[in-house]
């Protein structure tokens, strides 16, 4: 006879739980049957206890298992996706989406929300007016076989259990466990009939994890549970020291996948990790014979146009304007208040606070300070020089768009505070620190 509390006290002392327990302890979530309290007091038994890799795919995929788990027979292509572990101006996943479809993948994308200081790739894509962000699993299929690419929320039938969980981890201090990091991501995902996955595991000032070791300890935890789930998945640790682009805020981060993707601006840092993370997955879902090969693929769909394409068919097949791409100015709303934060000294931009960056956006309203919050999505930050740049006391740092004067003046403070000017640059970090695959060494970073 199944009882939960002797799940928890096992895992309390040390013990290995078995597949079919976590098993049962999951539909158990899923159903209801298990209490808030029983699950607050399982994840902070496996928070001090840790899960072995056997304990990790279990978990991992009993959550999976807790709802629907798509499949793809009638498609014609790799099923592939990406995922971050959150970063400030970070909206790869609105561009390489798209790309992916136009080279022939299938990209079912369940993404999140913002989550502390990084931004959310279903708040961003709320900016748009009608992008429908919550849709049935019917819906999710149909736009994916006619599009290739649908960029929506988790919904209820996909890893129930994990929903349930993340929920309660959030109110107990238990977000930060590696075992229940993994099995969160990678359950949602699983779920959703990937072939292919690449991580994207971010490093430095604005990533959640406090150092380079844990990040790389969640990177390959991830990488192993996937792989052992049946995904074949790679990760990169990508750097987080700065701004992954000029932009942070839900509207701006809309138009800036607009402009990179109709060839108007597409800042180097950015480009960089999307093609990297583009062609691990055209490669690994054998679209490519080489990264080489998958990066000049990647190159040719945006520059042909097929990529930006396939980013507005999507938007319209997801209730978005079917003119955004041609017409953003009429859909995306400016922020009453707009002006640039002004360097005032000569010298180089030598350091950034990037979490501090994010917070700054949160509280322009941004982001939530409380789950209930509703969003602005006209503020933000724009313009953000990356670092080593050459400045005078005229340069603008930064552009922030504000509600109002009293909130500008509030994030000018925090954005000047984030920012270090110094007399001489600093010294380059690497864009790609590493490369984790399956039974396979680190590969060298790449300097950004």
């Amino acid at each position: 006879m199944f009882l939960a509390q002797e799940t928890i006290r096992r895992k309390r002392d040390g013990q290995r739980l078995d597949e079919a327990e976590i098993r049962t302890f999951m539909a158990g979530v899923a159903d209801g049957s298990i209490s808030e309290g029983q699950i607050a007091a399982l994840a902070m038994a496996i928070f001090f206890r840790d899960m072995d890799a056997a304990e990790r795919i279990a978990l991992t995929c009993a959550m999976r298992d807790s709802g629907d788990v798509l499949s793809w027979p009638a498609l014609k292509g790799p099923v592939l996706d990406k995922h971050s572990t959150g970063g400030v101006g970070d909206g790869t996943s609105l561009m390489l989406g798209p790309m992916l479809a136009a080279c022939g993948a299938y990209v079912p994308m369940i993404s999140g929300r913002g989550l502390g200081h990084t931004g959310g790739t279903l708040d961003k894509l709320d900016a748009i007016p009608g992008y429908q962000t919550s849709v049935s699993v019917e819906r999710l299929r149909a736009v994916v076989q006619e599009v290739g690419v649908a960029i929506v929320g988790q919904s209820a039938d996909l890893a129930p259990a994990d929903k349930r969980c993340y929920a309660v981890r959030d109110v107990t201090a238990t977000v930060e466990s590696i075992p229940l990091i993994t099995a969160s991501i990678l359950s949602k995902k699983l779920a959703a009939g990937l072939q292919g996955l690449v991580m994207d595991v971010k490093v430095g000032s604005g990533a959640f994890m406090p150092s380079y070791d844990k990040s790389l300890e969640l990177a390959r935890a991830i990488v192993s549970v996937a792989n052992g789930a049946g995904c074949r998945t790679r990760a990169l640790l990508t750097d987080m020291n700065q701004l992954l682009a000029p932009s942070a805020g839900n509207g701006l981060e809309i138009w800036e996948a607009i402009r990179y993707l109709k060839g108007e601006a597409r800042p180097e840092r950015l480009h960089g990790v999307i093609l990297a993370l583009g062609a691990e997955l055209l490669h690994s879902g054998g679209l490519a014979s080489d990264r080489e090969q998958a990066r000049a693929w990647l190159e040719g769909v945006l520059e042909s146009g097929a990529a930006a394409e396939c980013f507005g068919r999507m938007v319209a097949a997801l209730g978005g304007p079917a003119d955004l791409l041609e017409r953003p100015a009429m859909h995306l709303v400016p922020a009453p208040v707009c002006r640039p934060l002004l360097a005032g000294r000569d010298g180089y931009l030598a350091a950034m606070q990037t979490r501090a960056l994010g917070m700054a956006v949160v509280g322009l309203g941004g982001g939530r300070r409380h789950p209930a919050d509703l969003l602005d999505y006209r503020v933000g930050l724009s313009g953000v020089l990356p670092l080593g740049t050459a400045v005078n006391p005229d340069t603008p740092l930064a552009w922030i768009h504000a509600a109002d004067e009293a909130s500008w003046q509030r994030a000018a403070a925090a954005v000047g505070a984030a920012l270090t000017l110094a007399e001489a640059p600093p010294t380059p970090t690497p864009l790609i620190y590493d490369c984790i695959a399956e039974d396979e060494p680190g590969e060298e970073g790449e300097q950004a």
